[in-house]
């Protein structure tokens, strides 16, 4: 089985990610269960706006990143928290991922059908359980199954403070809870795997 994470922060490589390491914590459990995890920085890739699958010009990395979820059984989105709301790159992966609303498989299945997703969430302020609605709800609209508690989180609550990285307040909850998350992912696309959704009635 596979799992790929497209860690949403606004840093680019080298940098360190808050995110990225609460997202680690996720990929951790799921290795437990012998998943295969792939992270991507979505930041350090040319992902142009639109709304399509295919390249919209020369460089556009988009259709690398759009096989590869489609190879995965597992998506985790993995986002901080600015001014309340996904960050702009979480915004920009999403656009792209409309057109899977029209792509369906030999079946004429959606594409994300029989694929779990799930959310990781860092912010120094509040706004993480709308980030996480937000997300969770495209999700769903493209056609990923969204299990019950398929969300991590980590933040001190109101206004500015250290990062995830430089405070350890909030680790042990961030990690339990992703690791549950993990747990449901892992389990409910085992479950789509056995029995899978069929094409919905036209």
């Amino acid at each position: 089985m596979k799992a790929l994470v497209i860690n949403c922060t606004l840093k680019p490589s080298p940098d360190p990610s808050n995110t990225q390491a609460l997202a680690e914590v996720v990929a951790q459990q799921l290795r437990t269960y012998s998943v295969d995890v792939e992270f991507l920085r979505a930041v350090d890739l040319d992902i142009r706006p639109g709304v399509v699958s295919e390249a919209v010009g020369p460089g556009d990395d988009w259709p690398g990143v759009h096989r590869r979820v489609l190879d995965a059984d597992i998506l985790i989105i993995a986002s901080p928290t600015w001014l309340g709301r996904p960050s702009s790159v979480a915004q920009r992966v999403l656009e792209r991922m409309d057109a899977m609303l029209s792509e369906t498989d030999d079946e004429e299945r959606p594409v994300a059908f029989n694929k779990v997703a799930g959310v990781v969430v860092t912010g120094n302020e509040d706004g993480a359980h709308h980030v996480i609605s937000e997300i969770s709800g495209a999700l769903g609209d493209i056609g990923f199954t969204i299990p019950g508690q398929a969300w991590t989180y980590w933040h001190l609550g109101p206004g500015p403070g250290p990062d995830y990285l430089d405070d350890d307040r909030g680790h042990d909850w961030a990690a339990s809870t992703g690791r549950a998350m993990a747990c449901n992912l892992f389990h409910a696309a085992r479950a789509l795997t056995a029995m899978p959704l069929p094409a919905p009635p036209s």
